[in-house]
Formats: structure tokens, C-alpha cells, sequence
């Protein structure tokens, strides 16, 4: 693949993964939309166009991906827009990137593996940051704290999902199979939920775009490039997308983040960045 086209296609899928958090915002924030009708319109979007696509390339019909996968990813996607109920966007982002580093570096620890300096330094950076992000700012209220939380398991949940994600052979119908999994868990949600659901045609069209595009196309066109990258280098471009996201929250809804949580913001991204310097075992990064 040529640099400019892969450099391209790089920032492409980076702008679409940091667009799941902007449009969950969104549709939350300034439509009816609930939730729940958010993580069942993204989820079943992206099955569909997963479907097509995995399709159309194998001109048949295709099979991949496993009932927990589904459940891990299904869980991600819940707690992602029950979280955004009361998260800013950039504040989000932040959370659910360290949830996800930190998930896949305490699997490591699990099973042996030995943290060298930097991955030590990097993690107590992050977590610091993380810590930082989550207190009062002065007049600044700190982030609800069930919020928070619920994002936090939206990290934890990415992160199982991607550690399971690396034996996969073929990682397009492996997505495409997990997200197909996960409709008859939409419907169970939707039917727990059925008093609370509501929705309206902007809310709808958001969660269309973040299942098609952000996440069905966002995937698809980060498979592409993915062999193209060495590990270090595509572990670390992600670190792009929460910066993204706040960047996008700051513009397209005017949301404000005080110096410190700013600093505690940066702390992450950085303590990550750190984390990853020289990794050997853990594969780095993997994004939502």
C-alpha cells in the first residue's frame, strides 16, 4: 500500500472510532433518543453492514466470532451509551482508552508476564491521570460518579473483547459474527427497557451512522490497514482518537474541560503512550 494512501486511510479510521463517542454524545445530549434505542440501532446497523460486506467479498455466506466475544462486545456498547448519559465527550474518551490499556496490561500481569521500567512509569502516569479526571475541579462538579463507572466497564469489556479478538484469522467476519451475536441481546435489552425507550429521526439517523459507519466501515477499513503498520506504530496512532473526541466535543457541542483535566487528560494519553514504549508481549492498544 502506498504511504499517502495508508496514512490516509490511518486517519480515516481514527476520526471513525473517535466519531462513536461524538455522535453517542450527540444523540443523547440533543435528541429523544435513549440509551438503550442508541446501543440497539448501532449494534444491529453494524451487523447489517458487516454482513453485506463480508458478503460481497466472500460471495457467499461466511461464519466468525464466538457467543462471549458477543457478549464482551455487547456489554462495551451498553455501558458505552449508558455512560454518555452523563459524561462529556473527551471525559469519555479518556476513561474508557485507560479501562482499556489497563485491562489488557493486568491480563498480561495475570498471566506472567513481567512490566519492564517504562510500562511501569507509563501505567502509574496514566492511573494518576485517570484519578486527576475524576475529582472535583473547584467549582468544577467531578464527573458523575455512576457514569464513570459504567464507562470504566465499557473498557474493561473492550478490552476482554480485544485480548480474545487476536486468534482470530480473518478479523473482519470475526466482527461481523460477534455483532450478529449480539442482536438477540439488543432484543432482551429492548424488552427490559420497553417503558423507557425513546426516539426520534435525528436520534435514529445518529445511531445509524455510528453503527454503519463509525463502527461497520471504521473496522473494516482499519483491517486494511493494520497489516501495514507494526505493532508499536498502530497501538499508538489510537491514542489519536480521545484527543479527537474532546476536540470534536469542544467544537460541535461546546463542552469545556478546566486545566486540570486537561492535565490529568494528558497524563493518560501520555502514561499509555509510556506503557506501550518498547512493548514486547501485551500487542498494544486495541480500539473501540
Amino acid at each position: 500500500m502506498k504511504r499517502a494512501n495508508l496514512l490516509l486511510l490511518t486517519a480515516l479510521a481514527m476520526m471513525a472510532f473517535a466519531a462513536n463517542s461524538v455522535l453517542c454524545r450527540l444523540a443523547l445530549r440533543h435528541t429523544q433518543v435513549d440509551a438503550a434505542s442508541f446501543t440497539a440501532v448501532r449494534l444491529v446497523s453494524a451487523a447489517l453492514v458487516l454482513w453485506l460486506i463480508v458478503r460481497i467479498r466472500s460471495r457467499g455466506p461466511s461464519t466468525g466470532g464466538n457467543w462471549p466475544s458477543a457478549l464482551a462486545l455487547f456489554t462495551y456498547a451498553a455501558a458505552f451509551s449508558f455512560a454518555y448519559t452523563g459524561l462529556q465527550t473527551g471525559i469519555g474518551a479518556l476513561i474508557l482508552f485507560g479501562c482499556v490499556q489497563a485491562t489488557m496490561v493486568g491480563h498480561g500481569l495475570w498471566r506472567g508476564e513481567r512490566l519492564n521500567l517504562f510500562q511501569v512509569a507509563g501505567m502509574g502516569i496514566a492511573f494518576a491521570g485517570l484519578v486527576g479526571l475524576l475529582v472535583p475541579q473547584g467549582a468544577l462538579p467531578a464527573p458523575p460518579l455512576g457514569s464513570a463507572a459504567l464507562m470504566m466497564g465499557a473498557g474493561i469489556a473492550w478490552g476482554v473483547y480485544s485480548l480474545r479478538g487476536r486468534v482470530a484469522q480473518d478479523a473482519t467476519a470475526a466482527t461481523q459474527g460477534n455483532f450478529a451475536r449480539t442482536v438477540p441481546m439488543v432484543a432482551m435489552l429492548a424488552l427490559a427497557s420497553l417503558q423507557y425507550l425513546r426516539y426520534d429521526a435525528a436520534g435514529m439517523a445518529l445511531a445509524v451512522a455510528s453503527g454503519s459507519l463509525a463502527s461497520g466501515l471504521g473496522y473494516v477499513v482499519w483491517y486494511m490497514v493494520t497489516p501495514h503498520l507494526k505493532a508499536a506504530h498502530a497501538a499508538t496512532v489510537q491514542l489519536s482518537v480521545p484527543l479527537i473526541a474532546t476536540a470534536a466535543g469542544a467544537v460541535l457541542m461546546g463542552e469545556s474541560m478546566s486545566a486540570l483535566q486537561l492535565l490529568a487528560g494528558a497524563a493518560i494519553v501520555g502514561g499509555i503512550w509510556l506503557s506501550l514504549f518498547k512493548r514486547a508481549v501485551t500487542g498494544g492498544l486495541k480500539t473501540p
